[in-house]
């Protein structure tokens, strides 16, 4: 495989998160009983005409402007005929010579270096309807007939399977955070094909290429690209040519399958949808539409940082959409962020995946999460206290003073009420001072420990510890 540099281009078609359809006013849901969200105009009754979704547009514009893309201010929508049962009208409604996104790009990081995937175009379309095959019979459910899809091809750009699954990240990260889609792979309303030859020379013309259709998961992308690498590198080997093929990939087998060879270009007869207006797109329109795009992973991770979350963090934030939006509320207040983005991904997140809840759904506003951060840095709770205090803090909506009061674990911070019991324990155990000033580990233990049952465990363990070296070292 080393012998040969793989070129890879990617198809992605993305639902748009509208309330209805592209066309038609049915309900743009999912998991509902089969054709329970359809009407004529899905159905592709004869005589329906198509009304074009306003949001859609809205939704279009905002993916164009999120993925640097230029904007045709004057576009069409065209039929694109073929026939097969999941298509009642024998056309699909899409964008052929007009599409509303052209020469944008999606950059990543791959090893360090910056890399721009390119993007050829981006159209507006109409999903199709899903088909079920049972043994020898099919079953079509309209549920999705007419679901408004942006498809985003990328340009020949991408040099690896690494690349390909670092573009499809990134992308999803930003069609996700800007409220475009919930880009939900599993439920099919982001799917992935990738197109892939190969050639022994950056010089040469590109190979035959080979398209991989339908991939249910970015992990698979990557998989797949690599298993079709294998393969097509084999026969070239081999010295065997081969035609264009389409090819699936198979979970059970991990591995691509033929679906069909082309034999022949596609001619899908395209001409301009008759039944639809030529769409104008003001500049006063992209205006409005920027404007509700809201915080994008860059821009928050950079906010984190500078706020001194540690990388890690900043990542592991921007991967929770709604614990990222709660920290960026808590941005608004004074606290220690630094402390807050450990609680967060820390304690509190394993609360929200045992209870199965968001953070939203706790008792835990913003400004409580302050007052819980100000005990923390005071030294009034430990970070066992913490525990033992933080599932009513986050099921009941009283002051956390009164859930400290309430659970008699207030911590002692009288730094000098805290050195005086130090001091007596110190005095009272000198030949073990001794052990500790020869070196030995165990000593400090020792005196923890007693530090703690003096305390009944009141003492906060960070202050204890810097007043027992002190006078340890005396």
């Amino acid at each position: 495989m080393s012998n040969y540099i793989p070129t890879i281009g990617i198809e992605v078609h993305v639902e748009l998160k509208t309330k209805t359809k592209i066309f038609s006013d049915s309900i743009n849901g999912y998991g509902k009983m089969a054709n329970s969200l359809t009407n004529v105009v899905d159905l592709g009754y004869p005589g329906t005409l198509p009304t074009l979704n306003e949001e859609v547009l809205n939704l279009a514009i905002k993916a164009c402007l999120v993925l640097n893309c230029k904007i045709r201010k004057q576009m069409h929508f065209d039929r694109k005929n073929y026939f097969y049962p999941d298509n009642p009208k024998n056309y699909q409604i899409t964008q052929n010579r007009t599409p509303i996104g052209y020469d944008g790009y999606v950059e990543i990081e791959v090893e360090g270096q910056k890399k721009k995937i390119a993007i050829e175009e981006m159209h507006i379309e109409e999903d199709t309807c899903k088909s079920t095959h049972r043994g020898n019979k099919s079953y079509l459910d309209f549920n999705r007939a007419g679901v408004p899809l942006i498809e985003i091809v990328t340009k020949p750009c991408i040099s690896s399977s690494e690349e390909a699954k670092l573009y499809l990240e990134k992308l999803k990260e930003l069609l996700f955070y800007s409220d475009i889609s919930d880009c939900k792979m599993e439920e099919g309303s982001m799917r992935a094909d990738a197109n892939i030859s190969l050639r022994k020379n950056i010089t040469d013309p590109f190979g035959t290429k080979c398209e991989i259709k339908n991939i249910g998961s970015i992990s698979n992308v990557r998989l797949s690209l690599e298993k079709e690498m294998v393969r097509q590198a084999k026969l070239l080997d081999e010295g065997k040519t081969f035609k264009e093929e389409t090819r699936r990939f198979d979970d059970k087998l991990q591995d691509t399958v033929l679906m069909r060879v082309k034999e022949t270009g596609n001619d899908y007869r395209y001409f301009p949808e008759p039944d639809i207006p030529f769409v104008v797109i003001s500049d006063e329109m992209i205006d409005n539409v920027r404007k509700t795009i809201p915080m994008l992973p860059e821009e928050r991770r950079k906010l984190y940082l500078a706020n001194g979350l540690s990388e890690v963090n900043a990542v592991k934030l921007i991967q929770n959409r709604s614990l990222s939006d709660y920290f960026n509320e808590l941005l608004k207040l004074k606290t220690n962020y630094k402390v807050a983005s450990n609680l967060i991904l820390g304690d509190i997140s394993a609360y929200l995946n045992k209870t199965e809840k968001s953070i939203d759904e706790t008792t835990l506003t913003p400004e409580r999460f302050q007052e819980l951060i100000k005990f923390i840095d005071d030294g009034t709770l430990s970070s066992k206290n913490l525990k033992d205090i933080l599932v009513k803090v986050l099921e009941q909506a009283v002051p956390i003073a009164d859930i400290i009061k309430e659970l008699g674990i207030e911590n002692i911070t009288d730094d000098n009420a805290l050195r005086d019991i130090i001091k007596s324990i110190v005095e009272n155990n000198l030949a073990i001072k001794k052990e500790y000033l020869e070196g030995h580990d165990r000593a400090i233990k020792f005196f923890m420990g007693q530090v703690m049952k003096e305390t009944k465990a009141k003492a906060n363990p960070k202050i204890a510890m810097s007043i027992l070296t002190e006078e340890l070292n005396k």
